[in-house]
């Protein structure tokens, strides 16, 4: 099953109003680096994973600080993730890849922990759940021909040929898609919403009287599949 692991590092430039409790609004923006987590992809000598980082180009918050200690945000993030798997031959050499794209609206609400005081740098911490409405996906693979290692009950390619030493002979495949949000068939979708946990901590540094900065390391981990749950019967029958 995959799930999408990913981590934000995010600058918040943020307008204080002044009401009691305070109030506050701001722009978002960010750089992703998404983890695929996949036991059939981790476990196949084909693929090797390598780190991706996308740029999250712009997001919202609105929050609200009862207190110098605690306060409630809800942000909305357009957000870039993906990953790429080398597709590696029996000798190990590169042949190819597979590439996993996808755009999400994501939107936090989280509990903020501060570190209180009147210090212009202030730490947080922040965690809640994230609901991440899928805005496109695709995923696609591409190789040479190659001799590859192929695992028991891993789909062989058309047109491949086992040799004595148990690797295949496998013939060219031209870049193909496997799944997209555009598919006609439900099948070859990616689910449309995830649900996720986002924990992150940071800095809020008072810039002028009513603005500040706050720049955080956040995790979201993802707890539903991001493959459509007719694929996921597909291939739990075919085990």
């Amino acid at each position: 099953m995959k799930k999408a692991f990913v981590i934000l590092m995010i600058s918040l430039l943020s307008m204080q109003l002044l009401a009691q409790p305070r109030v506050h609004l701001g722009l978002t923006t960010a750089m992703n680096s998404t983890h695929v987590l996949d036991k059939g992809l981790s476990q196949d000598p084909r693929y090797h994973a390598q780190s991706t980082v996308q740029w999250a180009p712009i997001g919202f918050n609105f929050g609200v600080d009862f207190g110098k200690k605690f306060g409630l945000q809800l942000e909305t993030i357009k957000a870039a993730q993906g990953q790429i798997y080398k597709v590696i031959d029996s000798y190990d050499n590169i042949v190819g890849e597979r590439n996993i794209d996808l755009e999400y609206l994501q939107f936090p609400l989280l509990m903020k922990m501060m570190s209180g005081g009147d210090a212009t740098t202030r730490f947080n911490f922040q965690m809640g759940p994230q609901l991440s409405i899928l805005q496109g996906g695709l995923e696609t693979i591409k190789y040479a021909q190659s001799i590859q290692n192929i695992p028991d009950g891993a789909t062989i390619p058309a047109g491949a040929t086992q040799n004595a030493d148990g690797t295949y002979d496998v013939p060219e495949m031209p870049t193909t898609t496997l799944l997209s949000s555009k598919a006609e068939n439900e099948i070859q979708k990616f689910k449309d919403k995830q649900v996720e946990i986002a924990l992150g901590f940071g800095l809020d540094i008072d810039m002028l009287r009513n603005f500040y900065l706050s720049m955080n390391v956040r995790s979201n981990y993802s707890l539903t599949d991001m493959r459509n749950e007719d694929l996921l019967e597909l291939l739990k029958s075919n085990v």
